[in-house]
């Protein structure tokens, strides 16, 4: 690197902070960076992109609320930095980002790679097609969100979230691993306090998130709340059995009985 080489002004976003702290650590040792800002969710970061006009953030994919993939729509297709996607996801997707020239690491995070994708950020940096890179970026988001970047476009322009795309899998954060647990094999869902018990395949993953937040991630044609503190698979439900007192009972297929509050009985007709 150039002695007189800029230093690259960075952000970190990572609702994970042990994952904020790593990246920080990694990020500190390595010559021309400046973390300008860490944030721990999409809509904060969002504010403090436009605020602070970065050179490129590292973000996390899978975040409750706002994931990563709907923060790069929220920006302004003027105002957008380099983005490296800092995720957990499969080959296919990594191969995506690959094919559309946007850098990502994957975690655990790897020095060689993380170097690799600073460098890639200072080549795009210096290349005066900005157009063509943001073309490239907005490619990548719609290969993952299965919208056209035409549409990506337009709702970049207009401020919107592209809510409607759900992810397939839910990232399980854990004593430093992630489990990506498919969402159609969850069956149910209930709150342990400030913890959510995800009950899916006979196996029962923990991960601290609100049941609002994680309610926000799940496709509501397939998952339904059913209680304040239950959310149930509708495939999975096998029969509803009635009670005198106005509540109901979901029968799942594994024989698991779900009971249905009085204030949810609208619900029932998801299951019909």
């Amino acid at each position: 690197m150039s002695a007189v080489q800029e230093k690259l002004r960075a952000i970190i976003v990572d609702d994970e902070p042990l994952a904020r702290r790593g990246l920080r650590l990694r990020l500190g040792v390595m010559p021309g960076i400046d973390i300008v800002a860490e944030c721990g969710n999409g809509r904060e970061a969002r504010e403090r992109i436009l605020e602070l006009a970065p050179d490129v953030v590292f973000v996390d994919i899978q975040m409750p609320g706002v994931n990563g993939l709907q923060l790069v729509q929220q920006l302004p297709v003027e105002q957008l930095p380099q983005i490296v996607f800092v995720t957990a996801y499969d080959q296919y997707a990594v191969e995506a980002f690959e094919v559309n020239a946007v850098d990502y690491v994957l975690k655990p995070i790897e020095e060689q790679r993380l170097t690799l994708a600073i460098e890639r950020v200072r080549e795009k940096l210096a290349s005066a097609d900005i157009a063509s890179q943001r073309e490239q970026l907005l490619e990548a988001v719609a290969d993952l969100t299965q919208e056209s970047p035409q549409v990506l476009e337009q709702k970049l322009a207009a401020g919107e979230l592209g809510a409607s795309a759900y992810p397939d899998k839910i990232a399980i954060k854990d004593s430093g691993k992630i489990t990506l647990v498919p969402a159609q094999d969850i069956d149910w869902i209930d709150a342990a306090g400030d913890y959510m018990c995800v009950h899916a395949s006979g196996e029962t993953h923990v991960m601290r998130i609100t049941m609002k937040e994680l309610e926000q991630q799940l496709d509501p044609k397939q998952f339904q709340r059913i209680h304040r503190s239950t959310i149930v698979n509708l495939n999975r439900v096998r029969e509803i059995c009635a009670h005198i007192n106005g509540e109901y009972h979901l029968v799942l297929n594994n024989g698991e009985r779900l009971k249905m509050s009085r204030s949810y009985k609208n619900k029932v007709q998801h299951f019909l």
